[in-house]
């Protein structure tokens, strides 16, 4: 018998989740979203079997419910299904990169029929929204579950069951443990990432051509501060404790490093720097580096033998040279982003042109 699934905010996670749980045949979808645009596209694109404005009228149809919306407004949703009447028992569920204030909430609450359990699917675009959605957007990426105190571990099995068709590794963390390592690899880099543009955008006040020359390793390094301010204001303001703690870390770890520049500690400095290189080439990733950019597009593309070559192949048979290539946001098995470079603008365009002529998706960089 189909489980009744009603996700609430249809943005890339929410709406790739309800791809992909669609795509299983197992769920009956329903989607609610602020955006009426949203749902009609959800709808016209067979993402969601239906929608609904109602949130409490949705709710109650529900066996589980995904709450893919932002940590403010996830904590919010969470009050008002205290409130619903259930019938029925139903696992309520939530997309949040940070877990503990969520977590916190869902045990305060005190309607029986609420089974709580925090997730967070690690993975991402840089596209956003309900038009970016995929199916297979979770493909080998880890997805976290952090379930509420009084939570069963029948309901835990069943919401992993449920997430099956991600295709996505799922474990379980407390919330404390996974802010913490969630802070440390992904919300602290984005305040250093921040930082360093201030920095830059600082300094070009004084030489005019820095915003020319800031290509390479500062775009790499850099790239993730051109996320979305509010999403991450959000994410920076719930976790804020272990925020503050790592600036205080970064603060003493940059004094330390001051200390041996100021001090010629050259033997001191090669084996700090080795021993950076040494951790990070061990960390599994199969991002190579700093790779200057120019005129750049994405292409989507598919982890697997030859896909890389297609797309070269395709641009090269038209005259176009790729100055530099490098592949985003990969997972062994999955989609990646490859992130093509070329000389000019009508070059950018033409290789859009063609790669889209092949049933490519992509996206320009302006």
């Amino acid at each position: 018998m189909k489980k009744t699934v009603v996700i609430i905010g249809l943005g890339l996670i929410g709406g790739s989740l309800a791809k992909s749980l669609h795509e299983s045949k197992d769920c009956y979808i329903i989607g609610c979203d602020m955006n009426q645009k949203t749902l009609e596209f959800a709808l016209m694109n067979e993402i969601i079997d239906e929608s609904s404005p109602n949130v409490a009228e949705a709710a109650q149809k529900a066996d589980i419910i995904i709450l893919g919306t932002p940590i403010t407004e996830t904590i919010e949703y969470l009050n008002q299904l205290e409130k619903i009447s259930f019938e029925q028992d139903v696992i309520v569920t939530d997309v949040s990169s940070v877990k503990k204030p969520v977590v916190d909430t869902a045990n305060t609450l005190t309607n029986q029929h609420i089974q709580f359990i925090g997730g967070h699917p690690m993975a991402g675009s840089h596209k956003r929204g309900i038009t970016a959605a995929k199916g297979h957007l979770f493909e080998n990426a880890i997805y976290v579950l952090s379930p509420a105190s009084n939570c069963s571990i029948s309901a835990i099995d069943t919401l992993e069951k449920l997430l099956q068709s991600t295709k996505s590794h799922i474990i379980q963390l407390k919330a404390e443990a996974h802010d913490e390592m969630t802070g440390v690899i992904s919300h602290f880099p984005h305040l250093i990432a921040s930082a360093l543009v201030q920095q830059a955008k600082k300094w070009g006040d004084t030489h005019e051509y820095i915003p020319k020359l800031a290509a390479g390793g500062f775009r790499d390094v850099t790239r993730i501060a051109s996320s979305n301010p509010e999403l991450w204001q959000d994410i920076f303001y719930h976790n804020k404790s272990k925020m503050v703690r790592l600036i205080e870390d970064w603060t003493n770890e940059m004094t330390s490093l001051k200390e041996l520049l100021q001090n010629d500690s050259k033997a001191d400095l090669i084996a700090y720097l080795k021993q950076a290189k040494d951790y990070r080439d061990g960390l599994g990733s199969k991002e190579k580096g700093a790779i200057p950019a120019f005129y750049d597009l994405y292409v989507d593309i598919r982890d697997q033998t030859g896909a890389i070559a297609s797309v070269a192949n395709l641009l090269a048979e038209e005259d176009i040279s790729i100055t530099n290539i490098r592949i985003l946001e990969i997972r062994e098995g999955m989609t990646g982003v490859l992130r093509l470079s070329v000389s000019t603008k009508d070059e950018q365009l033409k290789s859009y042109q063609i790669l889209q002529r092949h049933g490519y998706e992509l996206m320009l960089e302006e």
